[in-house]
Protein backbone atom coordinates (compact mmCIF):
# COMPACT_ATOMS: atom_id res chain seq x y z
CA UNK A 1 0.00 0.00 0.00
CA UNK A 2 1.23 3.44 -0.76
CA UNK A 3 2.46 6.04 2.02
CA UNK A 4 0.36 9.31 1.49
CA UNK A 5 1.73 11.73 0.00
CA UNK A 6 1.50 14.36 2.96
CA UNK A 7 3.88 12.19 4.51
CA UNK A 8 6.29 12.46 2.29
CA UNK A 9 9.70 14.00 3.19
CA UNK A 10 12.66 15.38 1.88
CA UNK A 11 16.06 16.86 2.13
CA UNK A 12 14.60 19.92 0.35
CA UNK A 13 12.18 20.38 3.06
CA UNK A 14 14.20 20.21 6.03
CA UNK A 15 15.13 23.54 8.22
CA UNK A 16 18.97 23.63 8.11
CA UNK A 17 20.30 22.35 11.70
CA UNK A 18 21.58 24.47 14.30
CA UNK A 19 24.75 26.16 12.71
CA UNK A 20 24.00 25.18 9.45
CA UNK A 21 23.99 28.15 6.72
CA UNK A 22 20.70 28.40 4.71
CA UNK A 23 20.31 29.42 1.17
CA UNK A 24 17.63 31.51 1.65
CA UNK A 25 19.62 33.95 4.47
CA UNK A 26 22.09 34.04 1.66
CA UNK A 27 24.85 31.64 3.04
CA UNK A 28 25.72 33.84 5.73
CA UNK A 29 26.53 32.70 9.07
CA UNK A 30 24.60 33.53 12.36
CA UNK A 31 25.92 36.78 14.12
CA UNK A 32 27.13 34.46 16.81
CA UNK A 33 29.52 32.90 14.81
CA UNK A 34 31.15 35.88 13.31
CA UNK A 35 35.06 35.31 13.74
CA UNK A 36 36.89 37.56 15.94
CA UNK A 37 39.53 39.67 14.07
CA UNK A 38 42.52 38.97 15.25
CA UNK A 39 44.25 42.39 17.30
CA UNK A 40 47.14 44.41 15.55
CA UNK A 41 50.88 43.14 15.90
CA UNK A 42 52.20 46.55 14.76
CA UNK A 43 50.66 49.74 14.43
CA UNK A 44 53.39 52.32 12.23
CA UNK A 45 51.31 52.83 9.31
CA UNK A 46 54.76 52.02 7.39
CA UNK A 47 53.78 48.58 8.28
CA UNK A 48 50.53 47.94 7.54
CA UNK A 49 48.79 47.36 4.41
CA UNK A 50 45.21 49.34 4.56
CA UNK A 51 44.93 48.96 7.92
CA UNK A 52 45.71 44.95 8.24
CA UNK A 53 49.07 43.43 9.17
CA UNK A 54 48.82 40.55 7.18
CA UNK A 55 51.59 41.33 5.18
CA UNK A 56 53.83 42.48 8.19
CA UNK A 57 53.25 38.85 9.55
CA UNK A 58 53.80 37.49 6.25
CA UNK A 59 57.04 39.07 6.15
CA UNK A 60 58.03 38.10 9.46
CA UNK A 61 57.14 34.68 9.10
CA UNK A 62 59.08 34.65 5.55
CA UNK A 63 62.52 35.35 7.59
CA UNK A 64 61.58 32.88 10.02
CA UNK A 65 61.23 30.28 7.23
CA UNK A 66 64.80 31.69 5.45
CA UNK A 67 66.50 31.70 9.35
CA UNK A 68 65.50 27.98 10.09
CA UNK A 69 66.97 27.28 6.26
CA UNK A 70 69.98 29.23 6.36
CA UNK A 71 70.58 27.59 10.09
CA UNK A 72 70.19 24.21 7.84
CA UNK A 73 72.63 24.88 5.78
CA UNK A 74 75.18 25.85 8.14
CA UNK A 75 74.66 22.86 10.31
CA UNK A 76 74.92 20.99 6.71
CA UNK A 77 78.33 23.06 6.29
CA UNK A 78 79.54 22.38 9.97
CA UNK A 79 79.28 18.78 9.67
CA UNK A 80 81.32 18.21 6.87
CA UNK A 81 84.21 19.00 8.56
CA UNK A 82 83.06 17.98 12.40
CA UNK A 83 81.80 21.45 13.87
CA UNK A 84 78.37 22.26 15.93
CA UNK A 85 77.32 24.96 13.63
CA UNK A 86 77.85 28.09 16.11
CA UNK A 87 81.90 26.73 16.16
CA UNK A 88 82.47 26.85 12.25
CA UNK A 89 80.34 30.03 11.92
CA UNK A 90 82.85 31.39 14.59
CA UNK A 91 86.06 29.99 13.14
CA UNK A 92 85.12 31.19 9.93
CA UNK A 93 84.66 34.41 11.37
CA UNK A 94 88.32 34.68 12.93
CA UNK A 95 89.54 33.22 9.64
CA UNK A 96 88.10 36.36 7.58
CA UNK A 97 88.71 39.00 9.85
CA UNK A 98 92.18 38.28 10.38
CA UNK A 99 92.52 39.83 6.93
CA UNK A 100 91.95 43.30 8.70
CA UNK A 101 94.54 42.82 11.41
CA UNK A 102 94.48 41.76 15.08
CA UNK A 103 91.43 39.33 15.86
CA UNK A 104 90.53 39.19 19.47
CA UNK A 105 87.24 38.00 21.42
CA UNK A 106 85.13 41.16 21.44
CA UNK A 107 85.75 41.79 17.52
CA UNK A 108 83.97 38.55 16.96
CA UNK A 109 81.41 39.10 18.97
CA UNK A 110 80.77 42.49 17.62
CA UNK A 111 80.96 40.98 14.52
CA UNK A 112 78.32 38.09 15.20
CA UNK A 113 76.23 40.25 17.36
CA UNK A 114 77.06 37.93 20.18
CA UNK A 115 77.95 38.44 24.04
CA UNK A 116 81.71 38.34 24.80
CA UNK A 117 81.15 35.61 27.19
CA UNK A 118 79.16 33.17 24.38
CA UNK A 119 82.51 33.70 22.16
CA UNK A 120 85.05 33.13 25.21
CA UNK A 121 83.07 29.53 25.37
CA UNK A 122 83.42 29.04 21.71
CA UNK A 123 86.48 29.73 21.12
CA UNK A 124 87.61 27.69 24.02
CA UNK A 125 85.73 24.67 22.64
CA UNK A 126 88.09 25.61 19.68
CA UNK A 127 91.52 25.87 20.92
CA UNK A 128 90.89 22.46 22.45
CA UNK A 129 90.13 21.16 18.96
CA UNK A 130 93.37 22.34 17.88
CA UNK A 131 91.84 24.98 15.35
CA UNK A 132 92.88 28.34 17.22
CA UNK A 133 95.34 29.55 19.33
CA UNK A 134 95.16 32.18 22.11
CA UNK A 135 98.10 34.60 22.79
CA UNK A 136 98.50 37.30 24.68
CA UNK A 137 98.24 40.96 22.52
CA UNK A 138 102.28 42.16 22.99
CA UNK A 139 100.93 45.67 23.89
CA UNK A 140 97.90 44.60 26.24
CA UNK A 141 98.43 41.56 28.07
CA UNK A 142 94.66 41.43 29.08
CA UNK A 143 93.69 41.61 25.56
CA UNK A 144 93.97 37.92 24.02
CA UNK A 145 94.60 37.07 20.65
CA UNK A 146 92.66 34.66 18.01
CA UNK A 147 94.51 33.07 15.26
CA UNK A 148 93.31 30.03 13.10
CA UNK A 149 95.80 27.15 12.86
CA UNK A 150 97.17 25.43 9.48
CA UNK A 151 94.60 22.35 10.65
CA UNK A 152 91.64 25.23 11.19
CA UNK A 153 92.36 26.77 8.05
CA UNK A 154 93.16 23.06 5.93
CA UNK A 155 89.52 22.33 7.08
CA UNK A 156 87.77 25.61 5.81
CA UNK A 157 89.64 25.52 2.63
CA UNK A 158 88.44 22.14 2.44
CA UNK A 159 85.09 23.09 2.72
CA UNK A 160 84.78 26.25 0.39
CA UNK A 161 84.06 25.07 -2.77
CA UNK A 162 80.93 23.34 -1.70
CA UNK A 163 79.81 26.11 0.65
CA UNK A 164 80.77 28.32 -2.66
CA UNK A 165 78.10 26.22 -4.83
CA UNK A 166 75.67 26.38 -1.70
CA UNK A 167 76.02 30.65 -1.09
CA UNK A 168 75.57 30.88 -5.33
CA UNK A 169 72.37 29.24 -5.03
CA UNK A 170 70.82 29.99 -1.94
CA UNK A 171 71.43 34.23 -2.63
CA UNK A 172 71.13 33.77 -6.48
CA UNK A 173 67.85 35.66 -6.44
CA UNK A 174 69.67 38.93 -5.99
CA UNK A 175 71.03 41.22 -7.97
CA UNK A 176 74.51 43.24 -6.66
CA UNK A 177 72.13 46.58 -5.85
CA UNK A 178 69.61 43.89 -4.18
CA UNK A 179 72.46 42.78 -2.33
CA UNK A 180 73.71 45.75 -1.23
CA UNK A 181 70.07 46.91 -0.06
CA UNK A 182 69.46 43.52 1.79
CA UNK A 183 73.10 43.85 4.07
CA UNK A 184 71.98 47.88 5.03
CA UNK A 185 68.47 46.73 5.71
CA UNK A 186 69.67 43.69 7.58
CA UNK A 187 72.23 45.49 9.74
CA UNK A 188 69.49 47.75 10.72
CA UNK A 189 67.19 45.15 11.78
CA UNK A 190 69.77 44.12 14.06
CA UNK A 191 70.42 47.20 15.47
CA UNK A 192 66.52 47.68 15.62
CA UNK A 193 65.90 44.68 17.14
CA UNK A 194 68.37 45.66 20.32
CA UNK A 195 66.14 48.29 20.72
CA UNK A 196 63.33 46.00 20.80
CA UNK A 197 64.99 43.07 22.99
CA UNK A 198 65.46 46.17 25.51
CA UNK A 199 61.80 47.43 25.14
CA UNK A 200 60.68 43.70 25.80
CA UNK A 201 62.71 43.18 29.01
CA UNK A 202 61.42 46.56 30.84
CA UNK A 203 57.79 45.63 29.79
CA UNK A 204 58.52 42.32 30.96
CA UNK A 205 60.25 43.37 34.41
CA UNK A 206 57.79 46.77 34.81
CA UNK A 207 55.03 44.66 33.73
CA UNK A 208 53.41 47.81 31.89
CA UNK A 209 51.17 47.26 29.45
CA UNK A 210 51.52 50.40 27.28
CA UNK A 211 53.88 52.89 27.00
CA UNK A 212 53.80 56.16 25.26
CA UNK A 213 56.09 56.75 22.19
CA UNK A 214 58.12 58.80 24.05
CA UNK A 215 58.70 56.33 26.83
CA UNK A 216 59.03 53.64 23.87
CA UNK A 217 61.77 55.92 22.73
CA UNK A 218 63.65 56.29 26.39
CA UNK A 219 63.69 52.31 26.88
CA UNK A 220 64.47 51.19 23.54
CA UNK A 221 67.45 53.68 23.83
CA UNK A 222 68.88 51.88 26.58
CA UNK A 223 72.15 49.32 25.71
CA UNK A 224 70.97 45.40 25.64
CA UNK A 225 72.64 43.59 28.63
CA UNK A 226 73.54 40.69 26.64
CA UNK A 227 72.82 38.89 23.47
CA UNK A 228 73.53 35.24 23.20
CA UNK A 229 73.22 32.84 20.04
Amino acid sequence: MAKPAGRRTSSANKSPAKGETSKVSGGKKPAGHLARQAALTASRPELLVDGSDAEFRRLVHSLFGFLVRHQTLREGHAAVIGLAGIEFTTLISIRHLSAQGDVHVRAVADHLHLSGAFVTTVTNKLETKGLITKTSHPGDRRRISLVVTSHGAELLERLAPTQQQINDVQFGCLSAKEFRQLLDMVQRLVESSDRAIALQRYLAEAKVKALSPEAQQVVAARPVKSRKA
